[in-house]
């Protein structure tokens, strides 16, 4: 058994300067643009995050016929050369644990001329996946399973057309459709129809921008949304952004501790929901700046309590009660809303929080749809924190030790999912002189 990492503490202000790999959202989703182009064609997409993610999707993409070279980019990430198969054909795909990978894969294996079996993580066969499947048997698609694994048919001309899920677990049910729709015969519309609304709506913004960028003509709703069909020509090289929900780890450090750190490059764009996340940080009484030289938060004396809706951002849900939590033992009272469905991501999020958190003495309750954390102090754990093989949960870990001490976090290669360098860059910054 692997020992468990010791989270560093901080014994002053947190100041520094770091570097964020490439969105794992915004790379993947290039890489199935680029596959789809359907002409021989070689596409480049550069800064990608070099993470466990990267690497599935790059092998799902070819064991289904694309031709796939991988390089080392800038610091932290990956350079990705696609060559689009004219036609993908039938194959094995590992997702592993990645939810772009088990559900951005289907529909496009629907193209394939021969059978597509899906398969992960002992973990990946309990997520959702009941969105796609329904999706993709609506649109024609024969499909057999109802979760991981999965054998899809393959067409490899599938006829699209309309269709109606329950995309309230997942906004990826959404995306994944729409991106491969274009190269479907009708196109493919998706209608929402559920308890809930989609969570994680900047996401499949995302998609449609990325889409359009592709050439493809996209009609985006709230609740509805038609790709025409059409081919995908996605852009020659693609640049892929650092990762703002990736960044909100590093930039909590301040928050925490009262100090300040800069994320050099990070992107002024609407691409991701980066306002949404400049906004939490606020609200726990940081200040944030954004200039030539990245986006630098500075941490207040005293945490304030937060009530927010994460709706928009659930990713972020296990850094914001990390935080939350440390507020506490100043006397503040936190809720955190909107988040339900994150019970079905890596792991069920909102137990493992209210269970970790509480190995420091926190006062965590488990609401229909986030937690609410009360005012209680926080002491040494007497055992590691879990991280139940969840990138998040393992960062969340590390931002407790910032003040806690004796913090063990059990499981900190999970990280590398989106931070591959994390075990090494924490503490770094947590040890940097001030003025670094």
């Amino acid at each position: 058994m692997e020992q468990a990492w010791s989270a560093p503490v901080a014994h002053g202000p947190v100041r520094g300067t770091v570097s964020v790999p490439g969105s794992k959202s915004v790379t993947n989703r290039a890489l199935v643009l680029a596959a789809l182009g359907a002409d021989g064609r070689t596409r480049h997409v550069r800064g990608a995050a070099r993470s466990r993610d990267t690497t599935l999707m790059a092998g799902a993409l070819a064991a289904l016929g694309a031709t796939v070279a991988t390089t080392e980019g800038r610091a932290g990430t990956v350079d990705l050369a696609i060559t689009a198969p004219e036609t993908f054909h039938g194959g094995h795909v590992d997702c592993g644990l990645a939810g772009t990978v088990m559900r951005f894969v289907p529909p496009l294996a629907a193209l394939a001329d021969g059978p597509v079996v899906l398969d992960g993580d002992e973990r990946a066969r309990e997520r959702p996946m009941g969105g796609i499947v329904a999706g993709l048997r609506g649109l024609g698609v024969e499909v057999l399973g109802e979760a991981l694994p999965l054998t899809v048919a393959g067409g490899p001309h599938p006829p699209g057309g309309e269709v109606t899920v329950d995309a309230s677990a997942s906004s990826q049910f959404v995306s994944a459709l729409l991106l491969s729709g274009a190269r479907y015969a009708r196109g493919v519309t998706v209608a929402h129809a559920g308890v809930r609304g989609v969570p994680s709506l900047p996401h499949v913004a995302m998609t449609v921008a990325m889409l359009r960028a592709a050439g493809v003509v996209v009609d985006a709703g709230t609740d509805r949304w038609h790709v025409a069909p059409g081919p995908v020509r996605a852009a020659a090289v693609y640049d892929v952004e650092p990762d703002l929900s990736g960044a909100a780890v590093y930039l909590a450090a301040a928050a925490a501790t009262g100090g300040e750190v800069t994320v050099a490059g990070s992107p002024d764009t609407d691409l991701q929901p980066g306002s949404t996340v400049l906004r939490v940080l606020e609200a726990f009484g940081a200040q944030v700046a954004r200039d030539a030289d990245g986006l630098t938060v500075r941490g207040p004396d005293r945490l304030t309590g937060v009530d927010v809706d994460l709706t928009e951002v659930s990713e972020l849900t296990p850094t914001v009660a990390a935080l939350a939590a440390l507020a506490a033992r100043d006397g503040a009272r936190s809720r955190l809303r909107g988040v339900g469905h994150i019970r079905g991501h890596e792991t069920d999020r909102l137990t493992a929080l209210a269970a970790e958190l509480g190995t420091v003495g926190a006062r965590v309750t488990e609401t229909d749809d986030g937690l609410e954390i009360a005012p209680a102090p926080l002491g040494a754990p007497t055992r590691p924190w879990r991280a139940y093989a969840d990138h998040r949960m393992a960062t969340a870990g590390a931002i407790v030790g910032l003040v806690v001490p004796g913090v063990a976090i059990d499981d900190v290669a999970a990280t590398t999912k989106t931070l591959p360098d994390f075990a090494d860059d924490w503490p770094a910054l947590v040890a940097a002189p001030v003025g670094a």
